[in-house]
């Protein structure tokens, strides 16, 4: 199979799409935790039948297009896997406390998670300029915390562990990329996942009616497609030019709490969002500018 014709615009076009469908699956948890659509599910169902749907779909894509296996390194795909379930479980519960821009915000301080873990597990440098990008975003993370509020939102810390979780995972999708293909990853991931899920669900499981289940089956679908979308993006840009499209994530959130929840953000939300935004745009400048300087 040949590789994918590089197009910067195409690749833009994905990643912007893939940001709509990864906010819609929020919204989708949002709805399903609050009992918007019937009695709330547990935010470990939710998770589940994110797995299961996913899984669903890129096992019968296997089937279809019948890609090579390589013996995949399951130690990295159970440690990504099991973080990856966590941070999904989480963030999903975080929505339903909180508006959905506030938990997008919050979760975009993984990479900030993922660059500190990386100084200790991968051996990786990090300058000044990296230090003060984590810095700002702390800073607007503190604030959606709202701390003076009398006490921390308990969405605001779900989405905030939610983002360690998914930081962490980055570590091992680092450690896998150079080993197995992206399509292996997904899937092996969403077979792990769905394990891991299904038997944490046990314990919460209750029935859901149609429009449940209906809303759970749009979570794996939008999901795997958010996942294929970024994939292809990745494979025909290189990523310092994709990641910064992804942030579009934040505006579909917020564009959805407003249309669905009549939810909109307050000022302390867009200070705390924008700050998380200027710390991401600083990585990505670092990402993009210095292969003239080779200091990180």
């Amino acid at each position: 199979m040949r590789a994918p014709t590089p197009n910067a615009g195409l690749a833009a076009a994905l990643t912007l799409v893939a940001s709509a469908f990864a906010a819609g699956t929020t919204l989708l948890a949002k709805a399903l935790g609050s009992g918007a659509l019937g009695p709330a599910l547990h935010p470990l169902q939710i998770s589940q039948g994110r797995f299961l749907f996913a899984f669903l779909i890129f096992s019968t894509a296997a089937l279809v297009l019948r890609p090579r296996i390589t013996r995949p390194a399951l130690a990295l795909h159970l440690g990504r896997s099991a973080l990856g379930w966590a941070g999904v479980t989480l963030m999903f519960a975080a929505a339903s406390f909180i508006p959905l821009s506030d938990a997008t915000a919050i979760s975009f301080l993984n990479p900030v998670f993922g660059m500190l873990l990386a100084i200790v597990f991968l051996g990786e440098r990090i300058g000044p300029w990296r230090w003060l990008s984590a810095a700002i975003a702390f800073g607007g993370a503190l604030i959606l915390l709202r701390p003076g509020s009398g006490t921390l939102q308990t969405g605001a810390l779900l989405a905030l562990f939610a983002a360690m979780a998914i930081g962490a995972e980055l570590i091992f999708i680092k450690l896998l990329s150079g080993r197995e293909r992206p399509f292996q990853i997904l899937l092996i991931n969403n077979a792990i996942g769905l394990t891991l899920a299904t038997a944490a669900a046990l314990f919460v499981w209750q029935q859901p009616n149609a429009q449940q289940w209906a809303a759970l089956a749009g979570i794996g679908l939008l999901m795997a497609a958010a996942q294929t979308c970024f994939v292809n993006a990745m494979a025909r840009a290189d990523a310092s030019f994709v990641s910064p499209f992804f942030y579009a994530t934040l505006a579909f959130a917020a564009l959805y709490d407003a249309l669905v929840f009549a939810v909109l953000p307050d000022v302390v939300s867009w200070i705390g969002a924008g700050l998380i935004l200027t710390a991401a745009a600083i990585l990505v400048w670092r990402e993009t500018g210095p292969r003239r300087r080779r200091t990180p």
